[in-house]
Parts: structure tokens; C-alpha cells; sequence
């Protein structure tokens, strides 16, 4: 069993807590970004989110839905344990398979082999990362997304609830793919991306 101090107060943190007393752990308690926070959940607040060093002896989750704030928070780690939440309902390959520390795979997320989830990622409730995959860190894949065979997307990009991407696509970081989105070619500059077939959404004048 191991004990886990969830990092964030939020929607996520709600659902990796989830997690944790699913999988058999123990939650001891929350760091906040509000210093007056005081209980989340029936749990302490044992401190600032910033505070993460001063609890080496325990596992630490970052439950931050932005991605730029999970990757600050991460850069201030020393030493510091990452859990990684897998909900039993997952279904992970054992085939060459990987998922990185830190990161949330959600229940009914399905992972199929040789795909490779990086760092503080989040493969949400439903989602489908089909085999041959590559997740970079601080990646999100949403709710229901589906992800099919040999698709790359890169760090700190978000595919949005529903959305689609095509075989063998590469997605570069810094994307957002907006919910119902199909993703049927590359995406190599960084931007928000929407409709049925995806394409960028024009910036105002």
C-alpha cells in the first residue's frame, strides 16, 4: 500500500482520489494553490502546491488539468516519489507497453500494445490509445477520445472530448484539438484545431 498526497484541489484531483482508493492506496491528504485552503474531500491540506519538496516520504500525484502548470510544478521536484494512477477498470497491454510516472490512465481507458504514455499525462475516462502510440509528457487525451494506430501527439497537446485522429498522424506539442474534432493529416504548428476534417481556427486581426 502506499500512502499519496494528491498535488491540486480540483476537478482532477476529485477523480485521481478515485483512483487511489480504488487501487488499494492510501490518500493522506491535498496540497492547494489557495494557502488558506484548509480540507478537500474529508482530507487535510497539508500545504501550497509549491510545497511538494517537504514530502519525499510519500507519493505525490500532480491532479492539475493545465498542462503548463503541471510541467512548472514538476520542474521544482527534487527527490521527490511520482505515483502513477491506474483505475483498475483500465485496460493496459502487457505487450511492450508503457505508461510514465505521474501519469492517470482513467476507468474503461483502453491502451494497446507497444504504445508509450510519457510523464504526467492524462489518458481520461473512455479514451482509446491504439497500439503503436506515443503520448509525450504532460500530454492530455479526453474523455472518449479515440486515438487509432501509430499516432503521435506531442508534449503538453490536448485532444479534446470525442475527438478522432487517423492512423499513423503526428500531432505536434502545444495543440489543443477541440471536442468532436477528426484529425485526418499532420498537425506541425502549434494551435487550436476543430471540426470534421480538423483545421485551425484563424486568429483575429
Amino acid at each position: 500500500m502506499k500512502d499519496v498526497i494528491i498535488i491540486g484541489t480540483g476537478e482532477q484531483a476529485k477523480i485521481v482520489a478515485d483512483i487511489i482508493l480504488c487501487a488499494g492506496d492510501r490518500l493522506i491528504g491535498f496540497l492547494a494553490g489557495d494557502p488558506k485552503m484548509r480540507s478537500f474531500l474529508d482530507r487535510p491540506v497539508l500545504g501550497k502546491d509549491t510545497d511538494l519538496n517537504r514530502f519525499r516520504d510519500y507519493w505525490l500525484f500532480l491532479a492539475i488539468g493545465n498542462a503548463d502548470s503541471r510541467e512548472r510544478l514538476a520542474a521544482l521536484a527534487d527527490g521527490v516519489k511520482w505515483y502513477t494512477a491506474i483505475h483498475p477498470a483500465a485496460v493496459i497491454s502487457r505487450l511492450n507497453t508503457s505508461v510514465g510516472e505521474g501519469s492517470a490512465v482513467m476507468a474503461n481507458a483502453v491502451i494497446n500494445p507497444f504504445a508509450r504514455v510519457g510523464r504526467h499525462c492524462i489518458i481520461n475516462t473512455g479514451a482509446i490509445v491504439e497500439h503503436d502510440n506515443v503520448i509525450e509528457d504532460f500530454a492530455h487525451v479526453s474523455v472518449g477520445a479515440r486515438l487509432a494506430g501509430e499516432v503521435r501527439v506531442g508534449r503538453k497537446t490536448w485532444i479534446g472530448v470525442g475527438a478522432t485522429v487517423r492512423n499513423g498522424i503526428c500531432i505536434c506539442e502545444n495543440c489543443m484539438i477541440g471536442a468532436g474534432a477528426v484529425v485526418v493529416g499532420d498537425i506541425t504548428e502549434p494551435g487550436t484545431y476543430v471540426g470534421v476534417p480538423a483545421g485551425p481556427i484563424e486568429k483575429k486581426a
